[in-house]
């Protein structure tokens, strides 16, 4: 144990820059501080820090310990805010962000049902497509749709909930009436309903029979909404490149049909979003665990 408080005080003194501060976050007084370093560098048998009346500063041996003992105290805590989550009743406001469509067709269904299985936790759902800074606009948790591979940050944690894949769609009526799709080239002739957040801009790309191929679209219609570009399949208007989780009812119905199907449009990741494993609260992990149950055999695959 003595060792243990002697640990916790230097990497306070290291992180803090001070002993005073370094009392005050261990809630001690700085002679009680300076006395654990000064036991500690004893017992090591090197001094660890040097100290002038201006500053303080780390030793090589003192570096290399300041190093490793703050990576014991980081992974003690993460083993004490696991144990907690298992045992304690999450509760608390949990803030998600997620994608309009998706939000409202297949998670508004799942509220309820969380909120009964854990009524102490509150939610605060904002939709929207845009990707928002988790950490920047508050949030705890997102869920976010998009190409397989493009969920590059190293400072979130994505855990995948699901998969979906585009598709390439339009109206029987429009397909009538409009020339003959027979090449992906064709569609570059074609009335295309375009979203306005789809990474790749107006070139989609797809799996081909001998390999990818990509074609440049000329959008008729562009909108920051799937909803939107549905729509105007819907009515008529032109070809939509849109997810399964949308137009999966519609191709079932026969209000839209598959174009070129040989041609299989792009995969998509469907993942929970966090900030770091580090600390995780039990709010988040039983959203993350419930939302993985829920998605794990999704109806519109």
């Amino acid at each position: 144990m003595d060792q243990f408080r002697q640990l916790q005080a230097f990497v306070a003194v290291v992180q803090s820059g001070s002993f005073v501060r370094a009392a005050d976050k261990l809630d001690c007084s700085k002679a009680v501080v300076s006395r654990l370093v000064l036991e500690l560098e004893a017992q090591l048998g090197t001094r660890l820090l040097n100290r002038t009346t201006r500053r303080l500063s780390l030793t090589d041996s003192g570096s290399d310990y300041f190093e490793r003992g703050r990576q014991i105290l980081d992974e003690l805590a993460d083993a004490n805010a696991a144990a907690s989550a298992t045992t304690a009743q999450p509760a608390g406001r949990l803030k998600i962000n997620a994608p309009l469509t998706f939000g409202n067709l297949h998670l508004a269904p799942l509220w309820g049902e969380f909120l009964k299985a854990y009524p102490q936790v509150e939610l605060d759902v904002t939709l929207a497509d845009r990707v928002v800074d988790l950490v920047e606009e508050g949030f705890d948790l997102a869920v976010r749709i998009s190409a397989a591979t493009s969920l590059q940050s190293s400072s979130l944690v994505a855990r995948p909930l699901s998969s979906d894949r585009a598709i390439l769609c339009a109206s029987p009526t429009y397909l009538q009436r409009a020339p003959a799709i027979a090449q992906l080239k064709d569609l570059a002739q074609h009335s295309v309903m375009a979203y306005s957040y789809w990474s790749a801009g107006d070139v989609w790309t797809f799996a081909g029979p001998q390999g990818p191929e990509s074609v440049t679209t000329h959008p008729r219609l562009r909108a920051n909404s799937g909803d939107t570009c549905r729509a105007a399949a819907l009515a008529d208007q032109g070809i939509v490149l849109q997810p399964g989780f949308l137009v999966g009812p519609d191709l079932k119905a026969g209000r839209l049909v598959e174009i070129l199907p040989h041609y299989r449009g792009p995969a998509l990741g469907i993942h929970a979003v966090y900030p770091s494993r580090k600390h995780l609260s039990g709010k988040i992990r039983v959203m993350v665990d419930f939302l993985a149950q829920a998605f794990r055999q999704p109806g519109w695959l």
